[in-house]
């Protein structure tokens, strides 16, 4: 039940936001390989993308809760809110340790729509979730930083005007600490393409905003950096952090969404003269995958009102991501059987769904990851790598 009583309002209004976006619409562009631009500028213009950026900027001032409310409700449509959620969790970074300077100069354009922050530049081929294997680098040259380097899966590169990018300012053998050394710069993408970066975009099944980037001499003013050189990795947790819980309600969303629609078909299902929904074999795993659901939606809400109370809740974070992206898994493998063979056809939405609903037990964090970092962070457990 996490949010279900918190921000009606906002749940109702999303809702009849979402549904002016049917299935139809997210099976053109999905066929297409398209960005949903229409629904991305909607989203906006109602405000849900200038949530988290306070009032004397021209937000709403709302806690990271009402965002995983609106993030949670576009999912539960049958949309996907993975083609502007960056916009609420890189805010996460930019809030907590933006300079004053920084804040105003881009959180009331980002506020209006004017300004997209979409973009957050931190995997790389060669460290992939090793973080603080980076070879991106930022070297300080007068008033600016040269950056060098490569990045891969950072998604909407191609429809953001800003992004928050992760680089070495410092070799890592010469860090007292792994992570230490590492800095964010905010980098202009409008300035920045032709001058420096190239993208170039990366075909996937899902998720098709996806781009590689290459920095080949992008100079980005050192008034951009974010946070003070060398403090990065401190200031890219909290944007990781909301990252994960957003993406959690996301699944918790989907899980529902799946839930919702298995339980229909089945009652409306009629096989051998009755409902297939009348049989236990049928019954019980959409009720298993129901029960799944919102044991993880607790997790994701207990792990919200901790960034909300300006706590870092990593282990919190990893755990309502891993347990809500199982979660809606669970629902969508229980929906595609519910529907047997028509879960596979696109006029059902399932089998777009599903596909959509795997990315989150691989990005932005692996489960294998989760599972280490709990082992070896709350369980005291020693290092495997």
């Amino acid at each position: 039940m996490a949010f279900e009583k918190t921000y009606p309002e906002i749940r109702d209004a999303v809702s009849k936001l979402c549904s002016q976006f049917s299935g139809d619409y997210w099976r053109k562009l999905d066929d297409g390989s398209e960005y949903p631009t229409e629904f991305v500028q909607t989203l906006n213009d109602a405000g849900y993308l200038s949530i988290l950026i306070p009032e004397e900027y021209g937000g709403s001032g709302l806690p990271l809760s009402a965002a995983c409310a609106v993030l949670e409700e576009i999912q539960r449509s049958g949309g996907n809110g993975g083609a502007c959620h960056a916009q609420m969790y890189t805010m996460g970074t930019l809030l907590r340790h933006g300079t004053e300077a920084q804040k105003e100069k881009y959180l009331p354009k980002i506020a209006d729509g004017s300004l997209r922050l979409q973009a957050f530049g931190v995997t790389e081929p060669t460290s992939g979730t090793d973080t603080s294997r980076i070879r991106t680098t930022a070297v300080r040259d007068g008033d600016d930083y040269v950056v060098n380097g490569q990045k891969v899966f950072i998604s909407r590169t191609e429809h953001s005007d800003l992004m928050v990018l992760l680089v070495r300012t410092t070799p890592r053998d010469e860090c007292s600490k792994h992570t230490d050394g590492m800095s964010v710069l905010l980098v202009d993408m409008r300035d920045a393409v032709g001058n420096g970066l190239t993208i170039k975009p990366i075909n996937t099944m899902m998720n098709h905003a996806s781009t590689e980037l290459f920095f080949d001499d992008l100079r980005v003013p050192a008034e951009n950096v974010i946070g003070g050189e060398g403090n990065g990795f401190k200031c890219i947790l909290d944007g990781m952090n909301a990252e994960r819980i957003l993406i959690a309600a996301e699944c918790i969303g989907d899980a529902r969404w799946f839930t919702e629609k298995s339980s229909h078909y089945a009652c409306e299902r009629e096989v051998f003269g009755r409902p297939i929904g009348q049989n236990q074999g049928v019954q019980f795993p959409i009720a298993r995958a129901h029960i799944q659901t919102e044991a993880a939606a607790l997790m994701v809400q207990q792990a919200a009102d901790l960034y909300d109370q300006g706590k870092r809740p990593g282990a919190e974070a990893n755990m309502a991501k891993m347990l809500a992206s199982e979660a809606s898994w669970a629902a969508a493998d229980v929906c595609i059987q519910t529907h047997g063979g028509y879960g596979f056809t696109q006029e059902y939405d399932v089998e777009r769904k599903f596909r959509e609903t795997r990315l989150y037990q691989v990005a932005p964090i692996s489960t294998n990851l989760i599972l280490s970092f709990v082992a070896t962070q709350e369980l005291n457990m020693p290092k495997s790598f």
